[in-house]
Order: structure tokens, then C-alpha cells, then sequence
């Protein structure tokens, strides 16, 4: 058992049995900069103190919007320092949706990152009648408030005041209300307790193979519950979070910080592929037979049922190909956990192989998120997001629906008593996701229960299974199976370009200026791509296989509104923005 009961327990619990003199690290003016425990819970009761003089009452919602830095944790301990609701916003998400979000929350204060945001909130600001003070993260910005303002009056507070507020939150008590971005209707506030995100951290602690002498790197958004449940985790464990610089920085951080352990989504670890496969098309003669002779190899890797033979050869191909990928990504990398979304077996198989492990889990923003993960105590499985975490039940409805039961199950929608109900039912979380146990342990995801059509015929199309694997090609960057209520499955194809011009250049194809849409223009290209659909087609049933495919000639997005944030496909409104693509497989009648 923890000793923590409340999250912000968690830091004080650090200083008290390991303090840590890098807790967090931030790279400042080429340098990596560390902050000590004590230092961060001095500022964090500073900022605890400010609130109170400002007014912030015990239940009042405060809004943080910002990308994954040292400030965001600050603020996050400071406001349930007093018994405050902390509500993390994404960075990137539309005006639409900040003024939904804060008008139906009623969010008194707000911190943002940077001038963007402040200009943003800024412009919504009078339709929010709730706000009354906006502050900034970053300083020198025109006609903002910086974040250190909070503690102009915090000498009139003592912290004796604040341990008073501290006291009266408890266990239960709620946290935090996370606004799920969703891919259709407004965005619902899912309410999450202390308790709720506390049992997941006790659950991960054996699972996550770190310790505190363990460095691990942060980049995907804090406001996401996978990685701020981390955060939480890795502070309690004592670990130094070292923060990436950006998105396009993360290959340099990397390399710098040698982490032992970072998170990462599906989306990026298939970038991480293809940079390494490019690295890999680069190499000639002996090299490169070398390289690609090691990742068929890595194609053919199983956790379970690897002859002798298999493993003298994989024993070569981690000494002369695989060490070459770990000193890419820092030489000290003991596991990658992946979640949000579903990774390509293929993938899982090449970085196990590679001795990268990939701990691929299971989880809602409703359970805190972790239901199930593969861990090196529990087993690991290809394809599979793991066993059941500690203190969860997990059971599958007649109909494959996962239902989930436990400490981390959220308390409800904030001010949606009736969707609550919809999928809290006799204790159970419906999650709608389809799946099935395998070797009556390990769970595997199938598809989205809302996802999941039929065809005019009345078969079944399970389309994420099917646009996991169409996406092992190294032609295919992104893809989406279409075809609800038609007589056959199709796609929309978002090839990879970078990929196609390497190929071009390679099989003298003419593709006119290079640019994309020269490249989904050309005859040969799609030649080339539809026999890339007809190898992978073969692994399906024959009113599966995809019959017709379009290319696009720009990559989904989130600033597109083709993708949540989390990187999950919009798919009624990807159908919305293509319909003329869309129009072309199936012409209206």
C-alpha cells in the first residue's frame, strides 16, 4: 500500500524518503537544468499560498493549459494544495472547444504556456464570465500577467494556512476533471478522485521498470491522464523527469538524457520505425544486406517458441544491427510504455526483438487510466495489451464489450448524470472497446464497439484491426477503412511520402515535382500502391478485403481536425472534410 493519500502527498512523500536533486530537468540555454524536491515543493507552496490570497476557494475549478514542463507540475500540486479542482486542457485543441470546456466547467483562474494561448483565451475571454484571471508561464508577453503574479500576495497567507486546506481533502475526494476530446459531440469532463489515480500508480509501480536512480524523458502532454498518472509515478518512485524540448527535438533529447524509460504513443514510435528503415535504405553492399536480414529476422520474433537456432541468429543481429538502434535512442533504455492507442504487432515484434522492449497497456481516461499492461513480472504478449493490473477486475460482455471494475473507475461525467448512467452499470464500466482474453490472461483489444460496421451484405468490418496492418507497409503513412452501408470495404490512403520519393528515385519513376500531389498523381505510384493492398488484402476474408482505394495528398491532423489529440481518427469528420475523395469509391447515386 502507498503512503500517499492524496496526490499531492506524492512530492512530500519524495522528499521525505528519497529526496531527489534533480527531480525535474529542463534544458535552459543548451544546458540541463535540475530543480530539487525541496526547491519544487517551495515554489509549489508559494503558489498555494498566492491562490488562497486571490481567493481560490476549496472546490473551485482552475484551468492549466500547456504542453509537458516543469510549471504545469507546479501548478498542479499548488492548486490541490488548497483543495482546488485542477482542469488541463491540450494545448491544440479549437476556440470552439476552450469555451465549451470553461463555461461549462466555470473556471475561475487560468495559467497558460505561452503568448499563443494567452492571445487565444484572450479573444474567447468575454463569452466566459466565470474567468477572472489569465497568467502566463512564459514572461515578456504584452499585456499578459506572468505566472509568478500569483504570488505577489503570498506573505498574508502562512503555510500553516495552506496545511490547514491540505487537511480537509481526503481520499475520495475529486482531483481533477479531464475533458475527453472524443470524435464526435462536445467534450465530456470525466471526474477523477485522488483515490482513483492513486490505485493506478500503486498498480504500475512493479509494472514500469524504473527506480530513483532511473532518468526518464516526458514529451507527450501532461494534460493526457497516461502521462500525468506517470508524472505521479514517477515522482513517488523518485525517478528525475527530464523534459524534451519539442516534438522535433525529442531524436536529440534522447541521445542527451539516455533515459531508462519514456512514454510514447503509437503514432511516434511508427515515425521512430521509419526514420531507422530510412537510415537502413541509405546503407549499400554488405551493410546493407546486413541491416535488412536483421529486421526480417526481428519480423519473425515471438516471445514464446524461439528455437535454438532463431536465437544464435538474433544473438548476431542485436551484436552487429540492434545495438546500433539502442545507442540511438541512448544506450540506457530498459522499456518504452505505449499506450493511447493500439500499436502495430509488427512493430511490437521488431523492437522486442531489437531488445527495446515495448510495453504496449490498456486504458480509458474513465479508469485512470491502466487497466492492463505487459510487464516483464506478468508476461509479455505480441498483439496483446497485457494482464490485468492489480486491484481491477476486467470481464468481457456477451457482445466482446470490455467492462471494467476498480479503484481507478472514475467518479462520473461532471454535470452528465444520464451519460453516466449510460456506462456505469451494476459497478461496471462499459468501455466500448471489443476484446478477448488470450491464454486466459492476456488482454487483447479487437476494436472500437462504435467503430465496427457493416456492409450493405450485412457483414461485419472490424476497421482498426484492418488499418493496423495495411500500415505495416512502408508505402502506407496513415489510412482509415470506409464503407459503412456500401457493398464493399474500401480506404483512404495517406502514403508516405518521404518513402515514395526515396522510391521513385530508386525505380527512375517520373514524379513530376516531387510534390504530393504529383506523387498520388502518378500511375505508377498507385500501381505500386495497390499492390501493396492486394499483399496485405490476402490476410483477410474475401468481404473484408479492401476493393477500392483513394490517396490523399496530405497528412491528417490535429490542426486539420482529422485527429483528437491523442491522435485517434475523427472519422465522421474526416468523412466530412473527404467526401469528395470519398465520392469517387462510392459515387452518389
Amino acid at each position: 500500500m502507498i503512503e500517499a493519500k492524496r496526490l499531492f502527498d506524492i512530492p512530500h512523500y519524495q522528499l521525505k524518503t528519497h529526496p531527489n536533486p534533480k527531480m525535474f530537468v529542463t534544458k535552459t540555454n543548451g544546458e540541463w537544468v535540475g530543480v530539487s524536491t525541496a526547491d519544487f515543493l517551495d515554489e509549489a507552496m508559494s503558489i498555494s499560498r498566492g491562490l488562497i490570497a486571490m481567493n481560490v476557494q476549496a472546490g473551485d475549478l482552475v484551468g492549466i493549459i500547456s504542453g509537458t514542463r516543469y510549471e504545469w507540475n507546479v501548478m498542479d500540486i499548488a492548486i490541490q494544495q488548497v483543495g482546488a479542482i485542477v482542469v488541463p486542457f491540450y494545448p491544440n485543441i479549437s476556440e470552439n472547444d476552450y469555451t465549451y470546456i470553461f463555461n461549462d466547467s466555470g473556471i475561475k483562474l487560468c495559467v497558460v504556456a505561452d503568448q499563443d494561448l494567452h492571445e487565444k483565451i484572450t479573444r474567447i475571454r468575454p463569452s466566459i464570465p466565470t474567468l477572472e484571471h489569465i497568467f502566463t508561464m512564459e514572461d515578456d508577453i504584452p499585456g499578459a500577467r506572468h505566472w509568478s503574479e500569483i504570488k505577489k500576495d503570498s506573505e498574508t497567507i502562512s503555510v500553516s494556512d495552506v496545511q490547514a486546506r491540505m487537511d480537509k481533502v481526503q481520499y475520495e475526494d475529486m482531483a481533477t476533471i479531464i475533458y475527453t476530446s472524443g470524435t464526435t459531440g462536445n467534450p465530456k469532463g470525466v471526474m477523477l478522485s485522488h483515490k482513483n489515480i492513486l490505485s493506478n500508480v500503486e498498480a504500475c509501480i512493479e509494472p514500469i521498470p524504473a527506480d530513483k536512480n532511473s532518468k526518464v524523458l516526458s514529451f507527450l502532454p501532461v494534460c493526457h491522464i497516461y502521462e500525468r498518472m506517470l508524472h505521479y509515478l514517477y515522482m513517488y518512485i523518485g525517478c528525475s523527469i527530464h523534459f524534451a524540448e519539442s516534438m522535433e527535438t525529442i531524436g536529440d533529447n534522447i541521445r542527451e538524457v539516455k533515459p531508462d524509460v519514456f512514454s510514447a504513443v503509437p503514432r511516434l514510435i511508427e515515425k521512430v520505425f521509419d526514420k531507422i528503415m530510412a537510415k537502413g535504405d541509405e546503407l549499400t553492399g554488405i551493410k546493407r544486406k546486413l541491416f535488412f536480414w536483421a529486421v526480417d529476422l526481428a519480423e519473425q520474433y515471438d516471445i514464446v517458441g524461439r528455437s535454438f537456432f532463431y536465437n544464435v541468429k538474433l544473438a548476431i543481429a542485436r551484436k552487429l544491427i540492434f545495438k546500433k538502434w539502442q545507442a540511438a535512442l541512448g544506450g540506457n533504455v530498459r522499456a518504452i510504455a505505449s499506450g493511447s492507442a493500439a500499436l502495430q504487432p509488427r512493430l511490437a515484434r521488431i523492437f522486442l526483438a531489437a531488445d527495446i522492449p515495448i510495453l504496449e497497456g490498456y486504458g480509458l481516461t474513465e479508469t485512470s487510466p491502466v487497466c492492463s499492461v505487459n510487464s516483464f513480472q506478468k508476461g509479455i504478449r505480441i498483439g496483446c495489451v497485457g494482464a490485468v493490473i492489480e486491484g481491477v477486475e476486467v470481464k468481457i460482455a456477451e457482445d466482446g464489450e470490455i467492462l471494467v471494475k476498480g479503484p481507478n473507475v472514475m467518479l462520473g461525467y461532471y454535470k452528465l448524470p444520464e451519460q453516466t448512467a449510460e456506462v456505469m452499470i451494476d459497478g461496471w464500466f462499459h468501455t466500448g472497446d471489443i476484446g478477448e482474453f488470450r491464454e486466459g490472461k492476456f488482454l487483447k483489444i479487437t476494436d472500437r464497439k462504435k467503430e465496427i460496421f457493416k456492409t450493405s451484405g450485412g457483414k461485419y468490418i472490424v476497421p482498426q484491426a484492418m488499418e493496423n496492418k495495411f500500415k505495416e507497409s512502408r508505402f502506407i503513412e496513415q489510412l482509415m477503412v470506409i464503407g459503412e452501408g456500401e457493398k464493399f470495404p474500401s480506404a483512404i490512403i495517406v502514403p508516405n511520402f518521404a518513402f515514395a520519393k526515396e522510391w521513385a528515385k530508386r525505380k527512375k519513376v517520373d514524379i513530376g515535382d516531387g510534390s504530393n500531389e504529383a506523387i498520388i498523381a502518378s500511375e505508377k505510384v498507385k500501381a505500386r500502391m495497390q499492390k501493396e493492398v492486394d499483399f496485405y488484402n490476402k490476410g483477410f476474408g474475401n468481404w473484408e478485403q479492401l476493393k477500392c482505394v483513394e490517396l490523399l495528398p496530405k497528412e491528417f491532423s490535429i490542426e486539420g481536425e482529422e485527429l483528437t489529440p491523442t491522435l485517434k481518427l475523427k472519422r465522421k469528420r474526416i468523412m466530412e472534410l473527404h467526401a469528395a475523395t470519398v465520392d469517387k469509391i462510392y459515387p452518389k447515386k
